[in-house]
């Protein structure tokens, strides 16, 4: 017997921040012995077609009357019909990593668009489960009570943090970044400021995928090749969980150039393995990284973040005060299992009455 429907857009093994999220959460419950069915929706998100809304449809109508449901926002945001037609008879929750009209680039008219379905999708939902206070605190714009709400922040896993050295003397300092190439996450940004520390030892991997946004990634990689930066900043696409821990033990400094984040995950996972953090303050960014254990600058601001770039390339007691407070920060984090248990608690709240 399925305890729990958990719908996402698309390919559910997607390797993005949210993914990972639902991924980890629902990993979590079945851990606890909940039995959970994850269905990806075929279609475009979050501005959906006809094969969308279709999927979306089918999956809430396969569910038996008062089944509870996950939605992801991406897979309902756009849909606000179809989620209050299958909400009488269903106990609806909505996931929300951050509010669709925050995502950078739209303009005026997609915010308005955007703003208006999302509050009406949310209105037909009995709870919502947000990853971080900020979005929680976002919401009262989309007309969602505290009373419905229900803050889970990200878990992290438990690696063993490296042995790292402040001072390194075998080979240029490695930044890394790992983040989807979109506009939201300021790669672009990145490629300015690391162009005015050429003059510096130092070498960026960055992870993330290249299949999102194919005009923007070619825009990166001019501003890199414009740069002379080709062959010292590599975008390399995603990686699997292996590789992807190899290259956050690997790194001496992890880059996080967002104009905005609901949470940012990979803060904590960085931290998780003892890496200090060079962020900005865009959304929940400003909330997610501890005080001493990384530098924040403002979003879209290449100056400032190349002047942090270069405090932390030339000062060695600065790098050795926040590699230490990346370690004890790490320490400090919940695992995912406390993550999946604030989950399963939210999830048997007694609905609202809609």
């Amino acid at each position: 017997m399925t305890d729990l429907t958990f719908i996402v857009a698309g390919d559910p093994g997607q390797l993005t921040g949210g993914y990972v999220y639902d991924a980890r959460i629902v990993d979590a419950l079945r851990h606890q012995g909940w039995q959970v069915e994850v269905v990806g929706l075929e279609g475009r998100f979050p501005e959906p077609d006809a094969t969308a809304g279709q999927a979306l449809d089918r999956a809430l109508a396969d569910c038996p009357n008062g089944a509870q449901v996950v939605i992801d926002g991406l897979a309902m945001g756009g849909l606000p019909e179809i989620v209050a037609q299958h909400a009488p008879r269903l106990d609806l929750t909505a996931l929300v990593h951050h509010p669709l009209a925050d995502e950078t680039g739209l303009d005026d008219a997609q915010r308005t668009r955007f703003q208006i379905s999302e509050t009406r999708a949310l209105a037909a939902v009995n709870r919502v489960i947000v990853t971080s206070p900020f979005t929680a605190r976002r919401l009262a714009d989309f007309q969602v009570g505290a009373d419905r709400l229900h803050v889970i922040e990200p878990g992290v896993e438990r690696p063993s943090m490296p042995s790292r050295r402040a001072a390194r003397h075998d080979g240029p300092a490695r930044l890394l970044c790992v983040a989807t190439i979109t506009p939201r996450k300021g790669h672009d940004i990145l490629a300015e400021a690391l162009a005015g520390l050429a003059d510096r030892d130092w070498q960026c991997d960055c992870i993330g995928g290249l299949d999102r946004d194919l005009d923007h990634v070619e825009h990166v990689r001019e501003r890199l090749a414009a740069h002379g930066l080709s062959d010292r900043v590599h975008l390399l696409g995603e990686r699997a969980p292996r590789a992807l821990a190899e290259a956050y033990a690997a790194a001496d400094l992890f880059v996080l150039p967002s104009h905005y984040e609901g949470y940012g995950m990979v803060v904590s996972e960085a931290l998780a393995h003892g890496l200090p953090v060079l962020t900005t303050t865009g959304g929940a960014l400003a909330h997610t990284l501890p005080d001493g254990a990384g530098l924040q600058v403002p979003p879209g601001d290449s100056t400032a973040l190349a002047e942090a770039l270069r405090r932390w390339l030339d000062d060695a007691a600065l790098r050795e005060h926040l590699l230490e407070g990346a370690r004890e920060a790490g320490r400090a984090l919940a695992d995912w299992d406390t993550a999946g248990r604030a989950f399963a608690a939210a999830l048997v709240t007694t609905p609202e009455t809609r």
